[in-house]
């Protein structure tokens, strides 16, 4: 549903309010308004003219053949001086959106063309009704101007004359006082003339825009089409707010009849605007009423403009319904219909969308931190932190026991040292895995090699790394690889109860094989179907990398993970080298 707020108003139709009585006659709009209204007599006498002998011509001389062509000219002949009237009205400020010219296919389907569109039928009403209208105006205006000189010549024809004025049985000599009140009342009519013509241009303005509106239809149609698969596909792929929504507003200036458009927050301020510096007031400093959810406020701007407002609507999830507003701003003479109301409200829904997007991914970006932090407070409670209270404990014992009992104390100073010695390692493994660039930087056998010295003093476990030679892994699978090895080991310490773990990451030729493998109670493969969440996460990370996971079991007998994944190709350069 549309909602249209406010009548057009037109240059000057409301800064006479605004300004004074005298604003019209200061107000350029009334002066060309004055030009149009001079022009429309001549004008639409010379088009009635033509129109006239054209159309006369051909029917009577219909019979003899000729006059079929004549009224094919009298068709196109309507179009020709209706783009006349177009140009025209230009002097009032009125400008038309052209459609892309369409492919010429015969005088026959031209013809039909013509005769089936409403513009012609438009365009011939507005050639008819002009001479008649015109001439109206003309009489009106040569009405008030001979007052309004009758009035401001008073002091020449008035004083001066020695002849009395004799009105029925009256006579009247005119004194000064006489005189300046008919001084007084010939500024007043003048100021009343400038405000009619400021009112004629407002007339014709609305008549030229009515009547004399291209109609663009199916390529409108398509520049919408193509303007919202680009807004939708920004929207979907864009991770910059600020970037997708100029985008939006710049595939709605594109596609739309408006000079500038803009999204503005729910308290004014300004998100995302078409860069316009020549078109007068911003619509910003309009004080817009509110739009109702899918409906368009259309607002009169001082310059004659119009402000199309349309909501920027966010979903209930997103706890405000209310997202701002997209502004449209169009020139003079300009005025939107329902289609381009409904395509802007459609990229006002795309800005919504946006708006709400990157709303969840802050609140995504923000759980993401609490989650990271409240997993690295249990690894450093889990880990860091007990090993530091068995080195407290174990130093404590060795002092005890330093003199007495020289054995013990050796003892205990071996278990601290080993404690410390797993705190050193949990430390680096905590801190490889919280860097992003740690892998890149000391490549997937250090990682591993700290992975299984941290699990070593954290577990118990007895790790066998078989981690030779950095394999050519790029750094997307290589972090795969990693992810994959870190699933496998926690599978490890929490289902096996293994006594002992074996990982070994070898490259053959093209391809790079990752095991762990442990001699815990194992499982049976068969009963658990396509295995746990762990093991389905393995399972997509090594297919992202290109690779296959293998998951070998039975009960008893341990477990064995293979993670089997393409080498990196080298670059010609290093080949040659």
């Amino acid at each position: 549903m549309m909602k249209v707020m406010g009548a057009v108003r037109e240059p000057g139709g409301s800064r006479g309010v605004r300004g004074g009585p005298l604003r019209d006659l200061t107000d350029p709009g009334t002066y060309r308004a004055a030009a149009y209204v001079l022009l429309t007599l001549p004008a639409g006498a010379l088009v009635a003219a033509l129109l006239t002998v054209v159309v006369a011509g051909g029917l009577l001389t219909l019979p003899v053949l000729i006059g079929a062509p004549a009224l094919v000219g009298a068709v196109w002949l309507v179009g020709a001086l209706g783009d006349v009237q177009r140009r025209l009205a230009g002097v009032l400020g009125v400008s038309f959106t052209r459609p892309a010219p369409g492919s010429y296919a015969g005088v026959l389907a031209w013809l039909g063309a013509q005769l089936a569109s409403p513009v012609t039928y438009r365009t011939l009403l507005f050639h008819a009704v002009q001479l008649p209208l015109g001439a109206l105006c003309w009489l009106v205006l040569a009405a008030l101007l001979v007052v309004a000189l009758m009035g401001l010549s008073a002091p020449a024809w008035a004083l001066g004359s020695v002849v009395p004025i004799v009105w029925n049985e009256w006579t009247v000599q005119p004194g000064p006082v006489a005189v300046a009140g008919l001084t007084l009342a010939g500024l007043g009519v003048l100021i009343v003339t400038a405000g009619v013509l400021n009112l004629m241009g407002r007339m014709w303005t609305r008549l030229a825009a009515a009547l004399l509106t291209l109609d663009v239809g199916d390529e409108a149609a398509r520049r919408e089409v193509i303007a919202l698969r680009r807004a939708a596909g920004r929207v979907a792929l864009g991770d910059d707010l600020t970037a997708t929504l100029g985008d939006l507003t710049a595939q709605a200036l594109a596609a739309s009849t408006a000079a500038q458009v803009a999204v503005y927050a729910p308290d004014g301020t300004l998100r995302a605007a078409t860069p316009q510096a020549d078109l007068g007031a911003a619509p910003a400093e309009v004080a817009p009423c509110w739009p109702s959810p899918g409906e368009a406020n259309v607002l009169p701007l001082p310059d004659g403009g119009l402000l199309a407002v349309l909501p920027v609507s966010l979903p209930a999830s997103a706890g405000t319904l209310e997202g701002g507003t997209l502004r449209a701003r169009y020139r003079p003479g300009v005025r939107p219909g329902a289609d381009e109301l409904a395509f802007l409200l459609s990229i006002a829904d795309h800005a919504g969308t946006a708006l709400h997007a990157a709303q969840l991914i802050e609140r995504a970006g923000a759980r993401a931190g609490e989650q990271e932090r409240a997993r690295l407070a249990r690894e450093l409670h889990d880990s860091v932190a007990q090993a530091l209270y068995g080195i407290t404990l174990g130093a404590k014992t060795a002092r005890a026991t330093l003199e007495r009992d020289p054995a013990r104390t050796l003892q205990s100073l071996d278990y601290t040292i080993r404690l410390a010695e797993g705190g050193v390692s949990e430390m680096k493994a905590l801190l490889f895995s919280l860097r992003p660039d740690a892998l890149e930087e000391g490549g997937l056998i250090a990682a591993l090699t700290q992975h299984a010295h941290a699990m070593e003093a954290r577990h118990g476990l007895k790790v066998h790394a078989e981690l030779r030679r950095e394999p050519d892994l790029a750094p997307d699978v290589q972090a795969a690889a990693y992810r994959v090895a870190q699933e496998a080991l926690h599978n490890v310490v929490k289902h096996a109860r293994a006594a002992q773990v074996w990982v070994s990451l070898v490259q053959d030729g093209p391809l790079v094989t990752l095991t762990v493998r442990d001699d815990g109670r194992g499982f049976d493969p068969q009963a658990q179907g396509r295995g746990t969440l762990g093991q389905r996460s393995m399972r997509e990370r090594a297919a992202g990398a290109g690779g296959t996971l293998s998951v070998e079991s039975a009960p008893g007998e341990g477990t064995a993970v293979t993670l089997t994944i393409p080498a990196a190709v080298p670059a010609a350069g290093e080949v040659g080298a």
